[in-house]
């Protein structure tokens, strides 16, 4: 399987992860693509949170290479517009009320205060800690090379990179089923799909892993 480097995921993306883990050999491994040209308006470097006026893009901002090179694995964050403060303080204001930030936001916050020079090891590291709070072990490993795009249900592998992007419609993956979890705003907003795995974290806490467990379609 293989996914793009994503900011704080959307559930759809960590659905995946979860799904390797049933491999009765343990085998089964999930390749990033470190070697893709970077995409802007992606999940790459953005995640959609829900926030009291509705679904929040929060973006980190990237800086243009010395070197000409869009490569993922150059591509250096940022520190315009004080975006890590901005970040948190996204995050603090819309799921103060979610029954489980107090809990876990003392996982999250070290990551707005420490400079990440990548955006590959951000959310690398971002990644571990959201599968470590869901206790799920998937193996990751980044790609050594770029592999061509194939069909989602190829023989070799599956190519999750393109259809997993807020641009796409989330019923183009028919492995994924979105199930309806407890959100803060719910009662304004309606539920909304396929957010960032903080909002099903900070609202479902050790449930998490129901939740993705029950979005996973079984395809027969």
């Amino acid at each position: 399987m293989i996914l793009s480097t994503a900011y704080l995921p959307p559930i759809q993306w960590f659905t995946k992860l979860l799904g390797t883990e049933q491999s009765p050999d343990g085998a089964c491994v999930v390749d990033v693509e470190a070697y893709e040209s970077y995409i802007k308006q992606t999940y790459r470097n953005r995640c959609i949170i829900d926030s009291p006026a509705g679904p929040l893009a929060l973006t980190i901002p990237v800086e243009k290479p010395d070197n000409g090179s869009r490569l993922i694995r150059d591509l250096r964050i940022s520190d315009h517009g004080n975006w890590r403060h901005q970040h948190w303080q996204a995050l603090s204001s819309s799921y103060f009320n979610s029954p489980f930030f107090e809990y876990y936001q003392d996982d999250f916050r070290p990551f707005y205060e420490k400079k990440y020079d990548f955006l590959l090891d951000f959310n690398e590291a971002l990644v571990e800690k959201c599968c470590e709070l869901i206790d799920i072990h998937p193996q990751l490993q980044r790609t050594t090379d770029y592999k061509e795009k194939v069909a989602i249900s190829s023989d070799e592998f599956a190519d999750f990179r393109d259809i997993i992007s807020p641009k796409k419609d989330i019923s183009l993956d028919a492995y994924f089923c979105p199930t309806p979890y407890y959100q803060v705003f719910s009662a304004k907003h309606g539920f909304l799909p396929n957010l960032s795995i903080v909002d099903l974290i900070f609202n479902m806490g050790p449930e998490s892993i129901l939740t993705l467990q029950n979005s996973i379609q079984t395809i027969s």
